[in-house]
């Protein structure tokens, strides 16, 4: 999948850690687990009091967050709560938030009868929109530490082991990483090139994050914007919208895995100003690197292992049209139904036999595809898009028949690909056509 949306919910919450109780296998010493690998984050499926709900896997965040959940069917109750205020990457203030003890947590085969949560109530706060899924909330620490985590991104699967039982495999091509913790989040030194320059750089394992990989300017460790760069949406945070350039790297390598022309971004000084503070961090390690390799994660070693899958030599791609798009709302669109055919004999002085085709239609409800951020100078733009802008066909098939994912990817495809959109501008039909333009 290509890394049009970025989710970083993370990287910034100090949290107080507070006794409470552990994940564990039940009546086993290891479980798999299917996951959905959307815009390269990881959606698992995690019930919480008895309600089941759709979590990111986020080894950027602490204690696990819930959001968007005030229109489930079923009643979630939120144990002994209080209310306290949270930060994270973006531009706006604190968000409002309700921590909450002596949760059930269940993940697969693995239960925690007191776990902690926080709870967010802003209406705002909602990535469903963005990745086309409901995601009720995030999970990472808390549950990674209690475990050895294979994350097989090939495969779309996760495999827990209990620490107690796990017996490595023999593997030639792996490589076993040191990792350092801050505020319960992973840490991984690698080596960026740029420009002629190599730089050592720390970095954030931010698997809730969909791009490849952010850097914070830091003139001491001459980590700087490269002289080609567009500026550019780069995602949402917990605090707001978050932008900044975009640009590639010359190289970047890890152990002994080296990439080339790599995607980066360098987010805005305002939206980041908290994840600076933190000691020797220059940035995000996220999920358009972290595809390309199958994964293990041994918390209570410190270590990470690495192993290259089928992805690793795929080209990194990025939005060339200018456009992103979220479900907004719904359409409603009408469909026609296979036609019905009918027999009928002619009257008694004919032998003939007509054959009658019925019409019939059926509507259905389906997510709007609405444009809510427009690059400045992009094809879209110059083609006469606008913000707000419904799309109703792409490449002359009916958008409702694209998943949001399908779409996002014809916007970073092959630079010169031609893009046709039909789209409703407060009710009106309007047809545009651009090509993909390089900036890089």
């Amino acid at each position: 999948m290509k890394n049009c949306f970025i989710f970083i919910f993370c990287s910034l919450f100090t949290l107080q850690c507070f006794a409470q109780g552990k994940f564990a296998l039940q009546g086993v010493n290891k479980d798999k687990i299917s996951f959905k690998l959307i815009n390269n984050l990881i959606v698992i499926p995690v019930v919480i009091n008895g309600v089941e709900l759709s979590f990111l896997l986020d080894t950027g965040v602490s204690k696990p967050i819930i959001f968007n959940f005030l229109n489930l069917t079923e009643e979630l109750q939120i144990n002994n709560a209080e209310r306290i205020y949270l930060r994270g990457l973006g531009e706006g203030e604190t968000v409002e938030a309700l921590r909450s003890k002596r949760n059930i947590f269940k993940i697969g085969k693995a239960i925690n009868y007191n776990q902690e949560l926080y709870a967010v109530f802003d209406p705002a706060l909602n990535f469903a929109p963005r990745l086309g899924v409901p995601i009720h909330g995030i999970i990472g620490y808390d549950f990674l530490k209690d475990f050895v985590v294979e994350i097989n991104y090939s495969k779309k699967y996760i495999k827990l082991h209990d620490p107690e039982n796990y017996i490595p495999k023999k593997c030639k091509n792996c490589k076993s990483i040191d990792l350092s913790f801050h505020n319960n989040k992973p840490y991984i030194n690698a080596l960026i090139r740029s420009e002629d320059k190599n730089i050592p750089v720390r970095l954030l394992i931010d698997s809730g994050g969909s791009d490849a990989l952010w850097l914070f300017e830091d003139v001491k460790k001459k980590i700087s914007v490269p002289n080609k760069y567009f500026d550019d949406f780069l995602g949402s945070g917990l605090s707001g919208r978050v932008y900044g350039k975009r640009s590639k790297l010359d190289k970047f390598s890890i152990a002994d895995f080296e990439l080339k022309k790599i995607n980066v971004a360098f987010p805005d000084s305002t939206s980041i100003a908290h994840a600076k503070k933190i000691k020797d961090r220059n940035g995000s390690l996220s999920g358009e690197i972290l595809k390309r390799f199958n994964i293990i994660l041994d918390y209570q070693k410190a270590k990470i292992t690495l192993i290259k899958n089928s992805n690793f030599k795929k080209p990194f791609y990025y939005n060339k049209s200018g456009i992103t798009i979220e479900h907004s709302g719904v359409r409603v669109v009408k469909e026609r139904n296979n036609p019905n055919i009918f027999f009928r004999d002619g009257n008694d002085t004919s032998n003939e036999t007509k054959i009658i085709l019925s019409d019939s239609y059926k509507f259905l409800l389906t997510p709007a595809f609405t444009i809510v951020e427009l690059r400045a100078g992009s094809p879209a733009q110059k083609a006469g898009l606008k913000l707000g802008d419904v799309i109703l066909v792409v490449n002359k098939k009916e958008a409702h028949l694209y998943s949001l994912q399908d779409v996002v990817q014809l916007f970073h495809g092959e630079t010169g690909k031609r893009i046709s959109l039909l789209i409703d501008r407060d009710g009106i039909q309007l047809r545009f056509n651009f090509r993909l333009e390089s900036l890089l």
